[in-house]
């Protein structure tokens, strides 16, 4: 009976630990643009985030689509998802064009001949990868 308990109460940990990091996740997608230039990855550390475009000469790379899972998510783990997926592209910094409340899903309910369906919204923050040019070849 007491292995029993210490399983339960094992389990019970892990699905709470699972409940409290699972929602706290960021989903990362990014497009490198086609017939655009191909650089080598860069230092995430070193991309700056911007929100209007610079005014030296730069080349746009791609985009990077971020959707953190909840309001919980803290600005600097969005930051640095940002950055992570623009360093793939060997990007100097990453332009922020859209940050706002969008529909990204549906959730249906209820039998094939009654189905309801609820939109389901969420914050999406899309940014342009970008690299200065004369920088790296």
């Amino acid at each position: 009976m007491k292995t029993i308990w210490r399983d339960l109460s094992s389990f019970a940990v892990a699905a709470a630990l699972l409940l409290v990091t699972g929602c706290n996740t960021v989903s990362i997608s990014s497009n490198q643009y086609i017939g655009g230039p191909q650089f080598a990855p860069s230092n995430a550390a070193d991309i700056q985030i911007l929100r209007e475009p610079p005014t030296r000469p730069h080349l746009r790379l791609g985009e990077v689509r971020v959707e953190p899972s909840s309001e919980n998510v803290g600005v600097p783990k969005i930051e640095q998802a940002l950055r992570n997926a623009a360093a793939k592209m060997g990007a100097d910094a990453i332009v922020i064009v859209c940050d706002q409340t969008q529909i990204t899903g549906a959730i249906i309910t209820g039998p094939w001949y009654g189905r309801t369906i609820q939109q389901t919204t969420g914050r999406v923050i899309i940014g342009v990868a970008i690299k200065y040019s004369g920088t790296g070849s």
